[in-house]
């Protein structure tokens, strides 16, 4: 274990395409890992096989529009998720992100959020698209088209779950919900907006770069919880 005041190097995992429910499990497996200080923090990437995920916030259920005929003919699985937020949708062509850190050196859940919007934003600004934050929303924005959810959860300070940015996804998987519980606005993506198919691997590094560049003086030591 390094002394107290070292700061770790951030590790970044690409587990590829993945189930979310399976998903789900090797992030508390890490989470646990993290809290007992045997793993650095770490930002996993992943893509979903298609599914709606139901967050915590009350009456989030009540977003799903697809009964189960059309959920079974879209091959979309439906998941109570324990993070926050209302339902969103993940699937191919979309980078989920699971940033598995400490808090332990700052207990501010709200900056930890501000931080990692901040990340998206600065990537998408590398690709020629100025979003931003909305008043009273998760999430990062163009005007009243969202781009990319946010929630998370966290674990004795140790934080997982994340974000998932749109790329290039089938974006009328989002016809089954209404995303996010958005009443005042749409969904749109990178290819949306950039009018062309995006290379993933492209915006995942320069995610792990901007995340690098937001969290490293926010990070905390392999500390025992």
């Amino acid at each position: 274990m390094p002394p107290s005041n070292s700061t770790p190097a951030l590790e970044t995992i690409d587990w590829g395409r993945t189930e979310y429910q399976a998903a789900l499990e090797r992030q508390k497996a890490l989470v646990g890992l993290r809290r007992t200080g045997e793993a650095p923090d770490t930002l996993v990437f992943t893509e979903h096989a298609p599914v709606f995920t139901i967050g915590m916030r009350k009456g989030a259920e009540q977003h799903l529009i697809w009964n189960e005929a059309q959920l079974k003919a879209k091959g979309v699985q439906v998941i109570r998720s324990n993070r926050g937020g209302d339902i969103t949708y993940h699937g191919p062509g979309q980078i989920v992100g699971y940033p598995i850190i400490s808090l332990q050196a700052r207990r501010d859940l709200h900056a930890y959020l501000r931080d990692l919007e901040e990340v998206v934003i600065r990537t998408l600004a590398t690709f020629g698209l100025q979003t931003a934050r909305r008043d009273g929303q998760t999430g990062i924005w163009l005007d009243a088209r969202k781009i990319c959810a946010i929630g998370v959860a966290v674990r004795s300070w140790v934080t997982y779950h994340g974000f998932a940015l749109n790329v290039n996804p089938d974006m009328g998987h989002f016809a089954g919900i209404v995303p996010c519980g958005i009443t005042d606005g749409t969904v749109t993506s990178m290819q949306a907006e950039l009018g062309g198919t995006i290379d993933l691997d492209d915006v995942q590094a320069r995610l792990a770069v901007e995340f690098k560049n937001v969290f490293r003086n926010t990070a905390a030591p392999n500390e025992q919880s």
